[in-house]
């Protein structure tokens, strides 16, 4: 086939993921797409992919995601003529320890809260679906029958044909070799065979995508690993409807193929494969078997499957597949480049998510915003450090070994650490901080009192933390601690334009006069909540914004993205030049006031106010802003002077007993207080107004902002859906998200955060409750309530407003 010399839009790829994308570009789009292949379909990763395909994630718009996968599967060859090899089997997920049970009752109850349906069942039912197999040590089974398997490739070509079918074009045996580009655009892709000018491209190259990236100056944090599996020969009394079988415990999975299985699994000391660029002519390639490595897996499966010890192998496959640092996918648009699009590193998840991956990238890419939530798998969820090779590969292996491990709440990566300290590392070490990692941010969690291991001991219960950090969460509610919080993003906005510039793009009335304080939400064209963040006024035209720290490369990436033409503006990355040191509890402005002599009383310095102030001689952005539900002020220091700053504090605090405090103790005092986290509680899928938050809107001005028109088209009518927090009185319930919200005994919405209000002595979540009918504050407070915990039904008090100081009288005090 002729190269064009000009497309809408350029897919790189012709594995699953880069065929899903065309045939939705095409099919749904009607866009003028060509996709580029530089050997054959499939011949990357594709083909020899296991093919199981399960469904339920812990993230709820992953698993719709998933589900329109299977949907799709089953329904493909009916529009293509050619079958996807698509099996509806269902799949047994089996636990053999008291925690994985713990885990699956969890996840049976995250399935409940996302429509899916998932039995536990016993070891002696699970005998009777799978005959073969030595059930003795099982304590039950999740089963889940919407799972399945199909064929990668039949999969693969039937939406190659079906995007076809609906005027994509396909063209094999064509290398791209870089990209014309126009400041931050490419105006074209470069192959082996001539340019193609070109709106969009859309990187979906496999192991090859972090290659493809880089040719525009891309990240891609991605890394080939070696993964194995067996076929073996016919085994008697296997069954061509055998479910699929995961068996975590013993880290391998098993599914039915002509009357064999094929068998394979994640081990904890898994093999790299190369770190320097994948040869362009890897097409339909394996390594060499490696027995000596597969036994550790062999020897569980025979365990299992005792036939196994009989059954002849037919082959063995060794081939790359593409894992990443979380062991999560990457889809969206890329930071570094205005108009590339990124589908690659799935995980082996790739069957699986083929499908949906390639419907929501298509809507994506033309649309500009994800259709809904996709945070969890966002390309913007890295950073600047993902460019290290070495620190992806090393980080991706650890990712690769926690495949079938326990998911245990409050679970730290250990690798690659430290990466990224703040000037306080050594002092907070020192007094028996137990730091987590965020973003390679090394942030204390919480401090462990003499006498106490200064180490995380995972459970599925209470943890070994939990009677330590309500202590600290105690000292803020009634004396006063420091929090560090120098991993905060931070930007800066300049110009002639500035505020022409965050007027629209914040919902947040952020225009007020210099010295004033803005909580703020930047939202999507559907109203949905895309960053939630607070903006000071330094001067007319200088803005500060401070975000999460995790959040960095998005809202930075979406600031940009969406700045108006309107005078001169200047978006700097400040991240790495100041500390924060958070100063909150009762008796904050005691302390402060004895280390600066700025006037710090309420009237001269109220809440949502900045001022710079010197303290230990180092000018200090003061900022009265709060997210524990005290009197409190973030102090933005230079970053050198960090370390006499807190010195200060704590010399100045001794005598009401100041402390620091860590980031549980923080979630634990948010909570009480009703504050939400974005990416759980508040996503692109939730408006200002479900979220309870339209007072932060500036809706009763006529400025315009993005995100506005849909507000005022869904203004008069009811919610369906309203954020509620609820109280629980069982003294042991352990809240961790996703459990499932009743109301007079029918299901209504799920926890979409959870944890321990220690001022209020019970656990406490917070979620959306929905009602298609709409959901008012006479409906809601007339309700009885329950939550599905791990399965149990536990009574539940609903709180409309803070559970803690709900008329705010701390904050401002």
């Amino acid at each position: 086939m002729t190269l064009p010399d000009k497309v809408q839009i350029v897919v790189i790829g012709g594995g699953i993921i880069g065929c899903s994308t065309a045939y939705h570009l095409a099919r749904d789009h009607k866009a003028d797409v060509v996709l580029l292949e530089q050997g054959r379909l499939t011949s990357g990763s594709t083909w020899h992919a296991a093919g199981l395909v399960g469904q339920l994630r812990s993230s709820a718009s992953i698993t719709r995601v998933l589900k329109y996968s299977v949907d799709l599967y089953k329904r493909l060859d009916a529009e293509t003529g050619l079958a996807t090899g698509w099996k509806m089997t269902g799949c047994l997920r089996l636990a053999t320890t008291p925690d994985r049970w713990t885990e699956f009752r969890r996840l049976a109850t995250t399935a409940r809260s996302f429509g899916m349906e998932m039995h536990l069942i016993s070891p002696e039912e699970v005998r009777r679906m799978s005959p073969l197999m030595d059930v003795s040590d099982l304590i039950g089974a999740s089963w889940l029958p919407t799972d399945g398997q199909a064929s990668p490739s039949d999969i693969t070509q039937s939406l190659a044909k079906g995007a076809r079918m609906h005027g994509a074009r396909i063209i094999e045996g064509v290398r791209v070799t870089g990209f014309v580009t126009a400041g931050r655009r490419i105006t074209a892709v470069r192959t082996d065979r001539g340019d193609i000018a070109c709106e969009t491209v859309v990187n979906c190259a496999g192991m090859w995508a972090r290659q493809v990236g880089a040719m525009a100056g891309v990240t891609v944090p991605l890394q080939p690993l070696k993964h194995q599996y067996i076929v073996t020969d016919r085994i008697p009394g296997l069954g061509a409807d055998a479910p699929t079988i995961r068996d975590p415990d013993r880290r391998t999975y098993f599914k039915e193929e002509v009357g064999g299985l094929v068998m394979g699994g994640y081990e904890p000391d898994p093999q790299p494969w190369i770190l320097d660029d994948v040869p362009p002519d890897w097409e339909f390639r394996l390594f060499d078997d490696d027995y000596d490595h597969f036994e550790q897996h062999m020897n569980q499966a025979i365990a299992r499957i005792p036939a196994l010890r009989e059954a002849g192998v037919k082959q063995m496959i060794n081939g790359p597949e593409s894992f990443t640092p979380d062991g999560n996918f990457i889809l969206g648009a890329a930071p570094e480049c205005a108009n590339m699009f990124v589908g690659a590193g799935f995980n082996a998840f790739g069957i699986a998510s083929g499908g949906g991956a390639g419907w929501v990238l298509a809507e994506w890419a033309m649309t500009g915003e994800a259709p809904l939530d996709l945070w969890v798998v966002d390309i913007r969820r890295f950073s600047d450090m993902h460019r290290d090779r070495r620190w992806v590969a090393e980080r991706t292996l650890e990712a690769y070994g926690k495949h079938y491990t326990i998911a245990y709440p409050h679970e730290e990566y250990e690798s690659g650490r430290p990466r990224i300290v703040s000037p306080l590392y050594g002092r907070l070490k020192a007094l028996r901080a137990v730091f987590g990692s965020k973003l390679g941010w090394e942030r204390p969690n919480w401090f462990a009192p003499a006498g106490m291991a200064a180490q995380d001991i995972y459970a599925m219960g209470r943890q070994n933390w939990f009677g330590a950090v309500g202590e600290e969460h105690a000292h803020v509610r009634n004396a006063v601690g420091v929090f560090d919080q120098s991993s905060f993003a931070k930007f800066e906005l300049a110009g002639a334009g500035a505020a022409l510039a965050l007027d629209w793009i914040c919902a947040g009335h952020v225009t007020r006069p210099p010295g004033r304080l803005t909580y703020t939400q930047l939202l999507n064209s559907r109203g949905g909540i895309e960053a939630d963040l607070t903006v000071a006024r330094l001067a007319e035209d200088r803005f500060y914004i401070v975000t999460g720290t995790g959040f960095r490369s998005h809202d930075a990436g979406w600031i940009a993205d969406h700045l108006p033409a309107v005078g001169e503006v200047r978006l700097a990355d400040v991240t790495a030049d100041w500390g924060v040191l958070s100063l909150m509890g009762p008796r904050a402005r005691d302390v402060l006031a004895r280390v600066t002599a700025a006037d710090v009383s309420n009237a001269a310095f109220p809440f949502g106010h900045v001022r710079e102030i010197i303290i230990a001689g180092a000018p200090v952005r003061a900022l009265r802003v709060t997210y524990v539900g005290e009197l409190g002020w973030e102090l933005h220091v230079p970053i050198a002077a960090t370390g006499e700053v807190f010195d200060a504090l704590m010399a100045a605090g001794a005598a009401d007993g100041i402390r620091p405090v860590g980031y549980r103790a923080l979630d634990s005092l948010r909570l009480e207080k009703g504050y939400r986290a974005w990416s759980s509680d508040i996503t692109p899928n939730d408006t200002p107004f479900e979220a309870g938050l339209g007072w932060a809107v500036k809706m009763r001005s006529n400025i315009p902002f993005l995100g506005r028109a849909a507000l005022e088209r869904a203004a008069g009518a009811p919610l369906r859906k309203r954020f509620a927090g609820f109280a629980l009185d069982d003294p042991d319930a352990v809240l961790v998200g996703r459990e499932t919200i009743l109301r007079d005994g029918e299901a209504v919405g799920y926890l979409t955060s959870g944890g321990f209000g220690y001022t209020i002595g019970k656990a406490v979540g917070y979620g959306y409750v929905r009602n298609p009918a709409g959901v008012t504050d006479a409906w809601l407070s007339a309700g009885n309530y329950e939550l599905v915990v791990a399965g149990e039904v536990l009574a539940a008090r609903i709180g409309l407003r803070p559970f803690h100081d709900p008329e705010g009288l701390r904050v401002k005090a």
